[in-house]
This record gives C-alpha cells, sequence and structure tokens, in this order.
C-alpha cells in the first residue's frame, strides 16, 4: 500500500506561480511513475505531468514551458512548480503514483487539493 499526501492548496493571481508538494509513504519502494492530474466539476481527470523513477518526464501540451515536475526519491516527494498560471489552470489536482507488482499495475491516489487561478 501506498499514502499520497498533498500540500500547496493555493489561490493565485493569473501570471503567479505556486509548488505543490505530494509525499509518499508506505510500500515507497515499489513506486514507478508518479505524476499530477486534474480535474475539473464534470470532466475526466486529465494527466498534467508524469516523471518516472529515473526521471523522465511528460507534460500535456498545455503546460508545457510553464510547469515543471520533478521528484525526489529520497524523500519519496513529487513537486509540480507551477509557473505563468493562467484562469484555465483552476482545477483539482491530484497526485498519483503507480507500483508494479508482477504483471499488475496498482494506482495511487492522493486526496487532492483545489488550485484557483483568479484572473
Amino acid at each position: 500500500q501506498v499514502q499520497l499526501v498533498e500540500s500547496g492548496v493555493g489561490l493565485v493571481q493569473a501570471g503567479g506561480s505556486l509548488r505543490l508538494s505530494c509525499a509518499a509513504s508506505g510500500s515507497t519502494f515499489s513506486i514507478d511513475v508518479m505524476g499530477w492530474y486534474r480535474q475539473a466539476p464534470g470532466k475526466q481527470r486529465e494527466l498534467v505531468a508524469a516523471i518516472s523513477s529515473g526521471g523522465r518526464t511528460n507534460y500535456d501540451d498545455p503546460v508545457k514551458g510553464r510547469f515543471t515536475i520533478s521528484r525526489d526519491n529520497a524523500k519519496n516527494t513529487v513537486y509540480l512548480q507551477m509557473n505563468s498560471l493562467k484562469p484555465e489552470d483552476t482545477d483539482v489536482y491530484y497526485c498519483h503514483a503507480s507500483v508494479k507488482r508482477g504483471w499488475v499495475t496498482y494506482d495511487y491516489w492522493g486526496q487532492g487539493t483545489q488550485v484557483t487561478v483568479s484572473s
């Protein structure tokens, strides 16, 4: 089992910056990919950015050049640095971790943290 605890709830003006953190605990040695998703009311949860245990990153197109995902494996923590924020970035952001055990991949989620960008 893996537990994910997010921090960094924020209200920021457009053009501002915010950093989200997500600390993992439990069976952290088995975590493969960690990432951030976001979800607006009535919409599907969408990938924002992900980072592998080796440091490879992947970003959704709308955030490329503005958001940076990083990971501290020693602290079992993943970060999302969000710059040049736009009102359309307003969403609930969820931390995610995937764990592979044999042929099966397990997904774990944080509780979600609200990010609000005012215009």
